[in-house]
């Protein structure tokens, strides 16, 4: 039995690496369902990222993705148009899985939940992954060619 029934997270998942698959494991692994919010192209934009797929790309390889990696799972994605889209307004959402470099979006959350009188979600951090070299593995330093999306360094046999 799963601790919680429904969590949600999210994330722009540009370029689908080994941190996206740790912070997906953790949600299924905790919980019966996943609302997976989605970064739309817009709020990408907005955020200043430079993302290189299109938001239909983005969605098709996440759930290819989540079809082949965790084939059981019970999950929903939602287009992000602001910052916690559905975790907002979702009172049966119970908690928020997020990276350690997003984990102040939490207490964003559950103050924007208080003001509505609803009921704070519980917030699980998730470690960020580390590639070979002992930083973390991010679509930044992917896209930058440092690393791959298992974390080795470019140019290193």
């Amino acid at each position: 039995m799963s601790e919680f029934n429904l969590v949600a997270m999210g994330g722009t998942f540009d370029i689908l690496h080994k941190g996206h698959i740790a912070l997906l494991s953790k949600a299924f692994s905790i919980s019966t369902k996943v609302i997976i919010g989605l970064t739309s192209d817009e709020l990408a934009k907005l955020k200043g990222k430079k993302i290189l797929n299109s938001y239909e790309k983005r969605l098709k390889n996440l759930e290819n993705m989540i079809n082949t990696n965790f084939s059981n799972a019970l999950y929903q994605i939602s287009k992000l148009d602001n910052d916690f889209g559905p975790a907002v307004f979702e009172s049966e959402v119970e908690a928020l899985v997020v990276s350690k470099e997003t984990e102040n979006q939490g207490a964003v959350l559950n103050k924007l939940r208080t003001e509505k009188n609803m009921i704070p979600v519980k917030v699980v951090v998730v470690p960020m992954i580390l590639a070979k070299d002992g930083n973390r593995i991010s679509t930044t330093r992917i896209k930058n060619s440092e690393i791959d999306t298992e974390g080795n360094l470019s140019g290193v046999d």
